[in-house]
């Protein structure tokens, strides 16, 4: 499938109930034609994997389009340059997330930009430096546990962030590494009360939750299984 068809169809996919839908889940309907992410992946398949499109799709700036490119490129193509630029652009949590989870974070860059892009101000560059760490702590089988070690003191300092988009994030990767092994579930709860203590309302939030689901039943009981 070309470029112009890959337009075409997203077009025909058209669902102005949907864009209102997702906007009020907080999702920037900017460009955006309400394609569900199933049929994304599904077009996704079919397009196959394409970095020189994936780039092109991006520079269309169509929300659906960007979310599509971070499905079909290539990480091992993907240059440092290629997110600065991608990252950039983010300006609603779903392409972040998508990116981020799809791309990014098979990238060889994927570890050392969580860490720059946490210290960062813009909200959705921020997201994307913690959305990284929960994905890479859900998709990367092969890491050792001091390489999310690392990232508990990142989490910790930026749980004072009361952006709904940043703070979200940081819960989320605080709970992915908990959630990662049993090691991990102690380390990242130990965080969870330390970070509680902060005289700040995002962060006594962000702790509640974490420590909530880390120390579920559900969750121990999976990793005693694991």
């Amino acid at each position: 499938m070309e470029y112009e068809e890959i337009l075409t169809k997203l077009k025909s996919l058209s669902n102005p109930e949907a864009v209102a839908g997702m906007a009020r889940f907080g999702i920037n309907t900017k460009n955006t034609y309400g394609v569900s992410i199933p049929d994304l992946r599904k077009m996704a398949k079919g397009i196959g994997k394409n970095h020189i499109l994936a780039q092109k799709l991006w520079d269309s700036g169509i929300h659906e389009a960007r979310i599509l490119a971070g499905m079909i490129d290539l990480p091992e193509r993907v240059t440092e340059k290629q997110m600065k630029h991608w990252v950039k652009d983010f300006n609603s949590w779903d392409v972040c997330d998508q990116v981020c989870s799809n791309l990014f974070d098979k990238t060889k860059f994927a570890y050392p930009k969580a860490i720059k892009w946490s210290k960062r101000n813009e909200e959705f560059i921020k997201r994307a430096g913690f959305v990284l760490m929960a994905t890479l702590a859900v998709h990367d089988k092969e890491a050792d546990n001091q390489k999310f070690i690392r990232f508990l003191p990142i989490i910790k300092r930026e749980a004072t962030d009361e952006r709904n988009f940043v703070k979200k994030a940081v819960n989320w990767a605080l709970r992915q590494i908990g959630k990662r092994n049993s090691a991990l579930n102690k380390i990242a709860i130990q965080t969870a009360k330390e970070i509680q203590k902060i005289d700040s309302k995002s962060a006594r939030w962000i702790a509640s939750d974490a420590i909530r689901e880390l120390t579920s039943g559900a969750v121990q009981k999976k990793l005693i299984q694991t």
